[in-house]
């Protein structure tokens, strides 16, 4: 009987420790993220661990491994508002237990809060994640694409760099990259980047014409205008890679490549108002090149419509409708220099009306102006006389006149006449008014230009 009493109370004693072991272990590990309790949520099924973590939370709120169960579930699910809510909370709850992977649970907060646009959320969560691990990908690159999009491209390059080292086949890392170097102007890096970039993803259109910009800036107009040539058609980029490509033909002299490159790029029903009023006025640039005048008034009519101070559109609106209207005029301002100097001698031929002239000579500087000498004799007088024909509409100076003057000794001519399509300034009037050279502004060449082919046909002309 002793016996069996000593049995009893040993088993009594071994049952209580048990149970005391057990519930010690338990108190335990339910304080972390991996404790039975929660291994018990995550071996269910998805709606299993939502039952029991949200009937374990309606008893307790900060119920740690229900909540951990929880972002698990929905992050796995990409239920992203559900997720973010539910890692806000861990944040809270979680702020200072060693126990607790913080790194994760800042990142999966990050994460969760691009996927729905919240971006300062997002760089707060991603930040603390990064100052505990920074050998990341998805914290580094992120991190870097939210720099970017605050323009903070120095520290975009920071976090884009070391994803694309973590990373070096990560295209949107690349690309990132790449145009975080462009818009830094740092043209040669972000070319061999974007390269990479779009050797990864050749449907990335838009690293395709940054790269573009950069062989633009760099002085490699062959390779830039191949690929504004190759994106002229494109629904979305087409419109600018038009312009930047006909700009560069225009700056070549090739004006009716130009032509074609502005005219696909209107061809797109969609365009930014900005980028369609530039197309027109460069449009119409490459028509004055073309002599094509009327097009060009059309283009700058229609330019006023939309902006009515553009650029300088209102001054030539003003200087081209009457070009429009006038050949003579046309010639002399834009014709190649040798219907200019045609235009010259007939201005000269008939300067004096029932005289007798003969042009002696004739010299052009560059496509200025045009220095025609000539012998003139009327039933009252005869002279040598030196003609400067200027081109220019702006304001002449009193340089011009003085270098006149000087060529006008020089040739031993008896008087000089200088016509200009713009106006003379008050110093050079003053240098000619006790030398005989006689001012003619634009009014008395438009006269001379109105009346040069009427006046020709009753003239003696001797060359």
């Amino acid at each position: 009987m002793g016996d069996l009493m000593i049995i009893a109370v040993v088993v009594i004693f071994l049952s209580l420790t048990v149970l005391m072991g057990g519930a010690i272990l338990s108190k335990g590990k339910g304080k972390g993220s991996g404790g039975k309790k929660a291994k018990r949520l995550k071996a269910k099924d998805h709606a299993q661990v939502l039952k029991e973590a949200n009937r374990r939370l309606a008893q307790n709120p900060k119920d740690l491994d229900a909540l951990l169960a929880l972002g698990e579930v929905y992050y796995a699910d990409q239920a992203w508002d559900k997720a973010f809510k539910t890692y806000e909370t861990l944040m809270e709850v979680a702020a200072g237990n060693p126990e607790v992977d913080e790194f994760a649970i800042n990142r999966r907060y990050g994460l969760s809060a691009i996927r729905l646009s919240r971006f300062d959320e997002a760089y707060k969560g991603l930040a603390v994640a990064y100052a505990i691990k920074q050998d990341d990908f998805e914290t580094c690159y992120n991190l870097g694409f939210l720099e970017f999009q605050r323009r903070q491209y120095e520290k975009a390059l920071m976090y884009l760099g070391q994803a694309a080292r973590l990373n070096p086949e990560h295209a949107h890392a690349l690309r990132y990259l790449g145009h975080a170097h462009f818009k830094l102007k740092r043209y040669r890096e972000a070319l061999g980047t974007l390269k990479r970039a779009v050797d990864l993803a050749p449907d990335d259109k838009e690293s395709l014409f940054a790269m573009g910009e950069c062989q633009y800036e760099m002085g490699q107009l062959d390779q830039a205008i191949r690929i504004f040539s190759h994106l002229r058609t494109d629904p979305a980029l087409g419109p600018s890679a038009s312009l930047f490509a006909g700009t560069i033909h225009l700056n070549q002299r090739q004006s009716q490549k130009a032509v074609m490159d502005f005219e696909i790029g209107l061809r797109h029903p969609d365009i930014k108002v900005e980028v369609l009023v530039e197309i027109k006025y460069r449009l119409a640039a490459a028509y004055l090149r073309e002599q094509e005048i009327s097009k060009a008034v059309g283009l700058l009519n229609e330019i006023q419509q939309i902006y009515p101070n553009y650029k300088d559109v209102p001054t030539q609106l003003g200087k081209y409708k009457e070009l429009n209207s006038n050949r003579n005029l046309q010639v002399y301002l834009l014709a190649a220099t040798s219907d200019f100097i045609t235009l010259c001698r007939k201005i000269t031929l008939s300067f004096f009306p029932k005289a007798k002239v003969k042009i002696t000579d004739i010299s052009v500087n560059k496509n200025d102006w045009a220095d025609i000498l000539a012998e003139v004799e009327t039933s009252r007088w005869s002279d040598v006389v030196l003609f400067r024909m200027i081109r220019a509409t702006g304001n002449i100076g009193e340089l011009t006149l003085r270098d006149f003057h000087a060529r006008i000794k020089d040739l031993k001519a008896g008087k000089g006449y200088c016509i200009t399509a713009g106006t003379f300034s008050d110093e050079a009037k003053k240098f000619v008014e006790a030398r005989l050279i006689d001012l003619l502004e634009k009014d008395k060449l438009m006269h001379l230009l109105n009346t040069i082919d009427s006046r020709q046909k009753g003239m003696l002309i001797e060359d």
